[in-house]
């Protein structure tokens, strides 16, 4: 018994006549022309089969000014397929070989199958809600999560000034206590280098170079004798 495969490709719609000529060429069977109404206008799916493998080529979004060439020339079977489409679903098909000229069903309004109900409208609305929720959800779990915020020192406050004194007062030491071990971790702020110290100089007077030298060479001994003890 032949396995059965089956494939779906997309196809341009400039590619659909070189393609059904590429499988008359190789031995293909025609097999239908599926049309199917979408928001984005009306795809085309051509189906071929051959040796157990069921090929499917999807042209998508066919527009009512676009022209699709038929393919009856190569496949006349097809005749029926582009004939129901064009009167069905409004789609603009050029060289049937075998054309109807939209008489090929007697219908009571044009193209039928593009009309949208109210309820199939409901269930579009519905489904794009429901795919613009799943896309935020996504994209919010794939966002980098932010790190928390604590309260402000306002919001602080107001809730020291809700305590009674007792507790006020001890949270109020812990937090001077946190502030000053905090301040005393925190490295000291880097003074000016000898260097920049040194250019700064240059460009005063000889007078004021001489107080500024002597100021530095006494702020230097007290720093020394200050580590002397």
């Amino acid at each position: 018994m032949t396995t059965f495969e089956q494939t779906f490709e997309e196809l341009p719609l400039a590619g659909v006549h070189d393609l059904a000529a590429a499988r008359h060429a190789e031995g293909w069977r025609y097999v239908q022309i599926l049309a199917v109404n979408t928001e984005e206008g009306i795809d085309l799916v051509y189906s071929y089969m051959k040796d157990g493998h069921l090929a499917n080529f999807n042209v998508s979004g066919v527009k009512q000014t676009d022209v699709v060439p038929s393919i009856t020339d190569l496949y006349l079977e097809a005749f029926v397929c582009e004939n129901e489409i064009h009167d069905l679903f409004d789609v603009a098909i050029s060289d049937i070989a075998i054309d109807f000229g939209g008489m090929f069903y007697q219908l009571a309004e044009k193209a039928p199958m593009t009309v949208v109900s109210p309820e199939q409208l409901a269930a579009r609305e519905k489904a794009k809600k429901i795919a613009a929720a799943k896309a935020a959800k996504e994209a919010k779990a794939a966002a980098p999560a932010e790190a928390p915020t604590g309260p402000t020192e306002k919001e602080i406050q107001a809730k020291i000034a809700g305590l009674d004194p007792e507790k006020a007062a001890k949270v109020r030491a812990a937090m001077e206590a946190k502030a000053k071990k905090a301040a005393a971790a925190a490295p000291a702020p880097a003074g000016p280098t000898e260097e920049e110290i040194e250019a700064k100089i240059a460009g005063l007077d000889p007078e004021k170079v001489a107080k500024v030298r002597a100021a530095m060479e006494a702020k230097a001994r007290k720093a020394a004798e200050g580590k002397g003890e």
